[in-house]
């Protein structure tokens, strides 16, 4: 799969099929301000934080979460794609809020594996995190 790509995907929540989305995938060319740069140019953008104080999604330029809100006749379409190293894994939502829960569930494993400075009272399992971090920061939006 090429970096960036026009592909057919099934949302995550609905299980509905869309044509012709902007899918990102695997980039090991340069390094991650290299593809920062370039899924810009298509509409994504890299968040850097999350949770109510906005603690490190990921460690630049080595692990980052970006984001996209995007539309299409039946209405929003949010997409995620996680970038580690190169290796890069795309999911969409139709709702916000599962899109959240998304991008909420991937602050829990950085923080958790030591790839983002998070809370320092972070609870055992993702789904245990309060609503304070699960959602963007207050001087940020998500994407959304």
């Amino acid at each position: 799969m090429n970096a960036i790509s026009v592909q057919t995907i099934t949302t995550e929540d609905t299980k509905e099929t869309i044509d012709g989305v902007t899918v990102l995938g695997n980039y090991h060319i340069n390094d991650g301000y290299d593809w920062m740069e370039l899924i810009g140019e298509h509409g994504w953008t890299v968040i850097p934080g999350w949770g109510c104080d906005g603690w490190d999604l990921g460690q630049w330029p080595y692990v980052m979460v970006a984001g996209i809100r995007d539309a299409d006749s039946i209405g929003n379409l949010f997409g995620m794609a996680t970038y580690c190293e190169g290796d890069v894994k795309t999911t969409f939502y139709r709702t916000k809020a599962r899109y959240w829960d998304a991008i909420t569930e991937q602050a829990f494993f950085n923080w958790k594996n030591g790839q983002a400075q998070g809370p320092d009272d972070l609870p055992e399992a993702a789904a245990e995190m309060p609503s304070r971090y699960r959602i963007p920061p207050t001087f940020q939006t998500a994407a959304a």
